[in-house]
């Protein structure tokens, strides 16, 4: 696309997920371990990825093909928890949500693709407790581009992307968009 312009590639990707595996292991490196909760879409793809990584640096002598490694993963959809549900003109893409594990009492981290304003994971907290209460709540990102709107702040950052309102950040992931990168595009009003 003209005026695009990529920020992360497939190897910086693939490093910011290593990296977010590691900083997660780091602060939770004590039994239970943690439950990853992707949301919905691609926030799921990240969480899915980053579950054979830290169960690596979690329990490195089990043959993760075979053994329970402890870690339990999850996600999310938040569509009907959206606080913007009613001023869209169209229905939420619903997708099932699967937390097949008791989360009450454990560390559990919401795991999605871009922080902007806070909004999807102020749902997702929201989404979350209807399941349970977990003992503590932290949040992973691969990429943080600013503007908050709620006070929310990532626990575990990929890449922090300084970024004007007027800019899209446009995450893709090889199962959904058949390549793994960050780009940032000025919006369409902006093009206008």
């Amino acid at each position: 696309m003209e005026n695009e312009k990529t920020v992360l590639g497939a190897d910086d990707v693939r490093r910011a997920l290593t990296r977010i595996a590691h900083e997660i292991a780091e602060r939770n490196p004590d039994p239970p371990a943690p439950a990853l909760v992707g949301i919905h879409r691609r926030g799921a793809i990240l969480a899915q990825r980053l579950e054979p990584l830290l169960a690596e640096l979690l329990a490195p002598d089990l043959d993760h093909d075979h053994e329970d490694h402890g870690l339990d993963r999850g996600d999310l959809d938040i569509g009907f928890y959206r606080d913007d549900v009613a001023l869209r003109a169209e229905a939420p893409v619903v997708h099932a949500t699967h937390l097949d594990f008791p989360i009450d009492g454990r560390t559990v981290i919401i795991v999605d693709d871009v922080l902007y304003t806070g909004r999807t994971v102020r749902a997702a907290i929201e989404a979350l407790f209807d399941y349970g209460r977990p003992g503590r709540v932290q949040l992973a990102v691969l990429a943080d581009r600013g503007h908050r709107e709620l006070p929310i702040r990532p626990d575990y950052v990929g890449k922090n992307l300084p970024t004007a309102r007027s800019e899209r950040v446009n995450v893709r992931l090889e199962e959904i968009d058949g390549t793994d990168e960050i780009t940032i595009t000025p919006s369409l009003e902006a093009l206008l």
